[in-house]
């Protein structure tokens, strides 16, 4: 099966048989059930709904639909059409709606999408809500709209540019800087929404020697559009050339941000958070946290500043509650995800941009020179295929027991901190999986440790 059902959304390959692949009707029923649960509780009011989606080729018939059946249920649609995640939970708070619905499926191949549903702050519904939905969906309780009393549909045209503005206007954003540093960037934007967006944003701070790979929006990805190394060979090579201070790389859905260093070389997507967080702790001390699976060098940076890091659990909206619950000034995820409060709790390959460049332009840094202020950890990311009849809540209480004399963390799977390294497993909230993520001093020590904890389970399941 290739239909995923979370708290979060659903997310599936499109065609097949409903119920198993992400098909119209299997988009119309969780839609309706969306449109009712926000509904639950105000049913006199008026609701407004956001929309927004990638540029994957199914994205256009998947928001139809959307738009469509939210309409259906007496909901008024407000659609930004090819936008990003973040753009669409800043238009959520820009219109004060009352929820909404991006179409993508973030980094996944393109015969994948899926439906990212956002409350009335513009963030991801929590897992109570999800459950709520999910019931909703479930039992079908929902009830569509009379001929009188359908939605309207409106399309919102100046998202993007509304998004950038409101980055401009950040205080530690700062445009006069860039502008005088003159970079030449190049950005590899697979073929989706960082084409539409990102350009302008350099362009708006000043930026005027800029390069785009995958530019054209048609959702034909050039390569496998999760931003990691083995799939950024093209932009590595052209970076090796010697023409430029800066990659960029982003997602399809622009909530994930890359760079790659002058010589070719990641700058570490796990790094990106880090750097960021650094500019920011500079100008504005406070707390920060990012999630279970990523690296370490964000908690050593915040103790330099003196301030608190606090771990999440995996997820964006379990990294956003932690962040209000410590009130935190920086945080986000280690796949490249930047969440700055003082825009919008969102990743945001955006901000975490031009907070980026804002640093470069102010310390007279290369990418090079910050990479080199942070500790080298490697991380080793791997996974593990499941088949339905694994019990997996079994199989993660026996990795714990087995390691219960060491540091064992039990707030998302198991995560096991040894004394210069840790691994974490979990599953998988986007695909039937088992993740198994572990960081060392270096990536030899790393890859022995996760190997040993995937023989351990292999063991286990046989």
């Amino acid at each position: 099966m290739t239909l995923i059902k979370s708290i979060s959304g659903i997310r599936g390959t499109i065609g097949g048989h409903a119920g198993e692949n992400l098909t119209p009707i299997d988009i119309i029923e969780l839609t309706s059930a969306f449109a009712a649960f926000l509904q639950d509780g105000t049913p006199d009011k008026k609701l407004t709904v956001v929309v927004g989606r990638d540029a994957r080729i199914s994205g256009d018939m998947v928001s139809r639909l959307v738009c469509g059946t939210l309409q259906g249920m007496g909901v008024d649609v407000i659609d930004t059409g090819l936008s990003t995640t973040p753009t669409t939970e800043m238009a959520v708070l820009h219109h004060h709606a009352d929820g909404g619905v991006i179409v993508t499926a973030s980094h996944n191949p393109m015969q994948w999408n899926a439906l990212k549903l956002l409350n009335a702050k513009g963030e991801f519904i929590s897992g109570g809500e999800g459950l709520r939905l999910q019931a909703v969906a479930a039992q079908h309780a929902f009830t569509y709209a009379d001929v009188r009393q359908l939605g309207t549909y409106s399309v919102y045209g100046n998202a993007i540019q509304d998004h950038i503005d409101a980055i401009l206007h950040l205080p530690l954003v700062d445009k006069d800087a860039i502008a005088k540093a003159n970079f030449s960037i190049i950005l590899d934007a697979v073929n989706s929404t960082g084409a539409l967006s990102i350009p302008p944003l350099l362009r708006a701070l000043g930026v005027k020697n800029i390069t785009v790979l995958n530019g054209e929006p048609n959702g034909l990805f050039a390569h496998n559009p999760e931003p990691i190394p083995e799939h950024l060979y093209g932009i590595s090579d052209e970076m090796k050339k010697g023409r430029y201070d800066l990659g960029i790389v982003v997602d399809p859905d622009v909530d994930r941000l890359a760079f790659i260093k002058p010589d070719g070389e990641m700058f570490g997507e796990e790094y990106t958070l880090v750097a960021v967080a650094d500019y920011v702790l500079q100008h504005h001390l406070g707390n920060t946290v990012s999630n279970l699976s990523s690296s370490r060098a964000l908690r050593d940076v915040s103790r330099q500043y003196g301030v608190t890091y606090t771990p999440s659990a995996v997820g964006e909206v379990n990294v956003v509650e932690q962040m209000k619950a410590t009130n935190a000034v920086i945080g986000g995820e280690g796949n490249g995800g930047v969440i700055y409060p003082e825009l919008h709790y969102g990743r945001d390959a955006l901000v975490g941009t031009a907070l980026f460049l804002s640093y470069m332009a102010r310390s007279g840094k290369n990418c090079i020179e910050i990479r080199s202020l942070y500790p080298e950890y490697t991380i080793s990311k791997n996974k593990i295929e499941l088949k339905d009849d694994i019990d997996i809540p079994k199989l993660l209480d026996a990795i714990a027991e087995k390691y219960a004399n060491y540091d064992v963390n039990r707030t998302d799977g198991v995560k096991i901190d040894f004394e210069d390294s840790w691994v974490h497993v979990r599953s998988s909230n986007t695909e039937p999986i088992l993740r198994i993520y572990a960081e060392a001093l270096t990536e030899n020590i790393a890859d022995n440790i996760a190997k040993k904890i995937m023989l351990d389970i292999r063991e286990m399941i046989q």
